[in-house]
Formats: C-alpha cells, sequence, structure tokens
C-alpha cells in the first residue's frame, strides 16, 4: 500500500481531467538529524515568535505582507491571497510535450510520483501514459504547489509518471562566464590515450545503491559509541597530493585501476539497510 499522497487534485490535458494522486519520492527519514541544544546545560533551545515591540507573540498573530521598502509592508490577508488562487491550484495542467533530451538536467528540482485517484480514473490515466510513452514525449505544464505557481516536467514511471518541478529560466546560472577565463590549449596525445585507459577501466553500470551517505555512516557510528561509552573507530582522511608530473600520475593511475565488478543491490535492500542502521541506533 502506497504511502499517504502528499498532493490531490487533477492532471489535466485539453478537456480530459483525471484525479491523480502524488506522492513524494525523495524520503529524508533515513538521514540523521541533530537537534541543537544549550551548551551549558544540553536543554533543547526553542525558536520564539518575537515581535520588536510586543515581545513573544502566538502563531495565530503571525500574517503575511510584502515588503515595499525598509520597514514599510504591504499587509496581505487570507482574502487578498484567496483573490489569485489560479486554475493549477488543485490542477497540474499540461500546457505542451517535448522530446526528453530537450529537458536539461539543471532545471529539474524536486521530484513526485503521480498516481490514478481511484478506479474510476484508471482508464484515462493509462489511456494518456500509453500516448506519451509510444509517442516518446514528457509533458510540461503547471501547478500550484506551496503557495506559488511551477513549471512541472511529467515523464513515465514504470505504470505511473514521474513529475518534477522545474527551475524558473531566471534561476539558472549560465555556465559560460565561469568558464571564460579557461584558455583554450592543444591536448597531448600520449596523456589523452592514457586519461582515456583511466575512465575505461573505471567505467560500469551505474548503480545507485553503491553510493551510500558515507558522512552519516560516521556520525551514526559517533553517536553509538557516545551512548556505549566508547571511543568510535574513525577513518582518516585521505590527502591529496600536489600533481608534479602529469604523465606519471597518469600511468600510476591506469596500472592500479582495474575495471569494477558492481554488486547490485535493490532499492528495497537498500532501504532495509538504512532501516537496519536506524534500529541500532535507538537499540543501542
Amino acid at each position: 500500500m502506497p504511502p499517504r499522497a502528499s498532493w490531490t487534485g487533477y492532471l489535466k490535458l485539453s478537456l480530459v481531467a483525471i484525479p491523480v494522486r502524488m506522492y513524494n519520492a525523495i524520503s529524508s527519514a533515513s538521514k540523521i538529524s541533530l537537534n541543537q541544544l544549550h551548551k551549558n546545560c544540553h536543554q533543547r533551545i526553542r525558536q520564539q515568535l518575537l515581535c520588536p515591540v510586543h515581545g513573544n507573540i502566538g502563531r495565530e498573530d503571525v500574517g503575511k505582507g510584502y515588503e515595499l521598502e525598509k520597514d514599510k509592508y504591504v499587509v496581505l490577508d487570507e482574502a487578498d491571497l484567496e483573490k489569485v488562487r489560479m486554475e493549477t491550484t488543485k490542477t497540474i495542467e499540461l500546457t505542451q510535450f517535448v522530446d526528453p533530451e530537450q529537458l536539461e538536467p539543471i532545471y529539474l528540482d524536486s521530484a513526485y510520483y503521480v498516481a490514478p485517484d481511484g478506479a474510476v480514473a484508471e482508464e484515462a490515466f493509462r489511456v494518456i501514459r500509453e500516448a506519451m510513452r509510444q509517442k516518446n514525449k514528457v509533458g510540461i505544464g503547471r501547478v500550484v504547489m506551496s503557495g506559488k505557481e511551477t513549471t512541472i516536467a511529467l515523464q513515465i514511471q514504470d505504470k505511473g509518471f514521474r513529475l518534477h518541478t522545474l527551475h524558473a529560466a531566471n534561476e539558472i546560472r549560465h555556465a559560460a562566464s565561469y568558464f571564460e577565463e579557461i584558455p583554450p590549449g592543444d591536448v597531448n596525445k600520449d596523456q589523452l590515450a592514457l586519461a582515456m585507459r583511466l575512465v575505461e577501466n573505471n567505467t560500469n553500470s551505474f548503480d545507485p545503491a553503491q553510493f551510500s551517505d558515507r558522512y552519516q555512516e560516521a556520525l551514526l557510528e559517533i553517536i553509538k559509541a557516545k551512548i556505549e561509552g566508547t571511543q568510535p573507530v574513525l577513518v582518516p582522511q585521505a590527502e591529496v597530493g600536489k600533481v608534479i608530473n602529469l604523465m606519471d600520475a597518469l600511468r600510476r593511475s591506469v596500472a592500479q585501476s582495474q575495471p569494477r565488478k558492481v554488486v547490485k543491490r535493490t532499492a528495497a535492500a537498500s532501504a532495509k539497510i538504512g532501516a537496519r542502521q536506524q534500529r541500532k541506533l535507538q537499540s543501542a
């Protein structure tokens, strides 16, 4: 049974409106969160809502406003905000379709899964999904989330869809200005041959389950050691030496590199490992 939906509404294409549910595709449940404590008494620090005139206030006394100039605000109440509700407030509205290669990865933001909301929606959901699959297209559209309208990309994922919110064009910093000071130059053929061999020796199928968060794992070991009253085993930081001779460094790198074998690990297995780490911490 899927988890609780984070959003419910409609997937709309022209005159076709399909009830759908949206789920967060990314989980932060396995991440270790640290609380802020007072160093002296180790009590957790509480953040308070503070008005510079009236002191501490309750959350019910918090309003919203736009800063017109320093310390001058245009106050907006719920009635004002209701006036800007758009047709995409509860609707993922698809406005066009594009080829997958046109969707540059730099624009991708948060990821969600989209599934039909109930048996009545399943037929239309399947028809739209199959049409997109056969045409090999990505849907582009809009939806209101977290109080703002955002552009989205809708792609086929198994029997459903994967939805990505997209960064706006004016949020993306163009790369040219960061690379303009890199001078053009010729590449040494012998060095290039060794570098290509080094890349080839380290080429394999991508398995995201191989890349765990080693910082989180080390942090978990320190927390467990603190609970048990023992000293954690710390991994020494690797020293990065200066490259004196590029050709020598390439030869030595190629000599010690071998094609790597990927140990396949399913997403379910990775989730079990994360859950096991959390149980270890709780039982320590």
